[in-house]
């Protein structure tokens, strides 16, 4: 037998009571949409429309829980890469960093080059992960042409499933036209290969290019996930609980808009709000509100809509990595991924309320994130776990420290990566402070990463329509 420790915040009888106030918002307040293509899909469909704003009935609500699926296989270039989200914990790279940094070079905006090496390191990452998304914003390339070099880097790179970009609809329809380009185009019309993660503009409103990316990917049968990032007391309710139920009402937003389109079509429910810092009026990630808004919304997307997930789990408003940064990380790890999350986002060395990516702290925290996934694995309380017969073989005078069953179960214990666990003596001997070490371990890892992953063939196809597009 094995227990599993579980995070939750909210008892089941809230669930309904959560729904039905959403259910209300959606039918007497309405969303904003601000996208013709949108707007065609709920008019087509009988959606009652004022200016902007679609008034989505609870029948609308009822046929998407209905028409989603629990879960999906993510389907990668490499095949035996490729994960079924639903099932497990897949860990994801960052969305929204402006900034790198590391201790040798201090901080600056995020490069071309800066994006090619996260991929690298997320596709040489130990941890189950997906790749591509924005973890970092990259300076040297006009607005024109950064989701085509981001995705070719993520390509290039890479094997693993791919996380997309929110962008303009003919963006979006680049994009995919090179995931069709790299997977094949029957094997991209018939597999989800690529999902875009999508913000509203809380409260109650999706802008342009959030409402026409998900249009596209729903029509293409790729994967959308809606992440409202409220702040609770600006852009939201003050009330813990509300701003759960104003979360809740804008991802069924999301989720009615993609099954109109697609039925069928995977969706994921991002929970990915917090508080303001109200002296300031700006977003924090390191508030223990922030896991009880979120894991509230996790909780309702495994339980109520049986629907995949994704969480913030590894953010700090920390400007270094420091105590601070530490803690905080830690707080959001432990309760984010108890709650259960398929995803585990903004995890991999993100610094400043999501502003700034550290390549220290991205080697840090995947010792950080397997830390709790051990955890999350719990303790096996079978009979043969008791270890009664070793207990009375050993007794009083016996060692257990060179017992054959200690050799034969020794290496199944969780160790550091990068932590150190010597006597003083012996780390006082190389007297390596842990930042220098976690800079020498993603300056290796990234001179030990393959300059490609693409053959030539499919190098020459993803450069050559990338000139087609700029000429």
């Amino acid at each position: 037998m094995l227990y599993l420790p579980t995070m939750r915040v909210i008892a089941e009888n809230d669930y309904q009571r959560i729904h039905e106030a959403s259910l209300k918002i959606l039918s007497e307040v309405g969303v904003k949409f601000d996208s013709v293509d949108a707007l065609d899909i709920f008019k087509k469909h009988g959606a009652r429309i004022e200016n902007k704003t679609v008034f989505i009935s609870p029948q609308m609500v009822e046929q998407a829980m209905k028409a989603a699926p629990e879960k999906f296989k993510w389907a990668a270039r490499n095949d035996e890469q490729s994960v079924i989200l639903g099932e497990g914990y897949v860990v994801e790279p960052n969305v929204g960093c402006v900034y790198a940094q590391s201790i040798d070079r201090g901080r600056w905006p995020g490069t071309r080059e800066d994006y090619a090496n996260i991929q690298k390191l997320h596709q040489s990452s130990k941890l189950p992960t997906v790749v591509g998304a924005t973890p970092i914003q990259i300076s040297d390339a006009g607005a024109n042409e950064k989701h085509l070099y981001m995705l070719y880097e993520t390509l290039k790179h890479t094997d693993k499933p791919v996380i997309g970009i929110c962008e303009t609809k003919a963006h979006v329809q680049e994009n995919l036209k090179m995931m069709e380009i790299a997977m094949g185009e029957s094997r991209f019309a018939e597999n989800t290969c690529i999902a875009v993660s999508v913000n509203p503009l809380s409260p109650l409103a999706y802008g342009s290019e959030t409402a026409d990316s998900m249009v596209q990917y729903a029509m293409k049968g790729q994967a959308v996930m809606s992440l409202p990032c409220i702040m609770a007391g600006v852009t939201g309710p003050i009330s813990i609980f509300g701003t759960i139920i104003l979360q809740n009402t804008e991802i069924l937003a999301a989720l009615v808009l993609t099954q109109l389109i697609n039925p069928g079509n995977a969706f994921i429910m991002c929970p990915c709000s917090s508080t303001a810092y109200m002296k300031r009026g700006n977003y924090v990630t390191g508030a223990p509100e922030m896991m009880l808004i979120d894991i509230a919304g996790l909780q309702m997307s495994h339980e109520f809509y049986k629907l995949p997930s994704r969480l913030m789990t590894g953010m700090t408003d920390s400007k270094e990595v420091d105590v601070q940064a530490g803690y905080e990380t830690m707080q959001n790890l432990v309760m984010g991924i108890l709650a259960r999350p398929n995803i585990l986002h903004e995890c991999h060395g993100v610094l400043e309320s999501i502003m700034t990516l550290s390549y220290e702290k991205f080697i840090i925290d995947e010792e950080l994130i397997s830390r709790v996934l051990r955890i999350t694995e719990g303790v096996d309380t079978s009979d043969k776990a008791m270890s009664l017969d070793l207990i009375k073989e050993i007794g009083s005078e016996g060692i257990y420290f060179t017992h054959d069953e200690t050799f034969k179960h020794y290496k199944d214990l969780w160790e550091p990566t990068v932590s150190d666990w010597h006597t003083y003596t012996e780390w006082k001997e190389t007297d390596e402070d842990i930042l220098v070490r976690a800079n020498r371990m993603w300056k290796q890892r990234l001179a030990n990463a393959p300059e490609k992953m693409i053959d030539d063939g499919l190098e020459k196809d993803l450069e050559d329509y990338i000139k087609s597009i700029r000429s």
